[in-house]
């Protein structure tokens, strides 16, 4: 028959779960940063896509050749978002999984090892799509008149 836990085990529970959650703080705190970035990047495409029907030769050339520039960066943000939001439902599994388990008597360090893995996999290759980002962005700058 299964026993109820202590108030002690939960107490040691969220002892363990409070790691995860200044993780999570983290992530979100990146997630906000990528959104903005994407949210600047979509108003920047927007702009020079409504200036398009009105240029002509040259201009039109470069114009099209920023709005690439921009789709591409896109791709990289979104990616990165896509793997921040990943990462953090894990950590989020990560915590269930630890608060499941204070009622079962089951060995959870499997899920939550692998679940952690995943979830700092999920975060590498999102900064490392970011960087990529950022590599793009300074690549594109273009300062003073052209």
């Amino acid at each position: 028959m299964q026993t109820t836990p202590r108030v002690e085990t939960i107490a040691h529970v969220i002892q363990l779960a409070i790691a995860p959650v200044f993780l999570l703080t983290g992530i979100a705190s990146m997630l906000v940063v990528l959104t903005n970035r994407l949210g600047r990047i979509i108003d920047r495409a927007r702009l020079l896509e409504g200036h398009l029907p009105d240029l002509t030769g040259e201009h039109r050339a470069l114009v099209g050749d920023d709005l690439r520039m921009l789709s591409r960066r896109a791709r990289h943000i979104n990616r990165a978002i896509s793997l921040f939001t990943l990462a953090a439902l894990l950590v989020c599994v990560i915590i269930a999984v630890l608060f499941v388990s204070a009622f079962f008597a089951r060995d959870v360090s499997y899920l939550v090892s692998a679940s952690f893995v995943v979830a700092m996999a999920a975060l590498i290759t999102g900064l490392v799509s970011f960087l990529r980002e950022v590599f793009l962005a300074t690549q594109s700058l273009r300062i003073g008149p052209h």
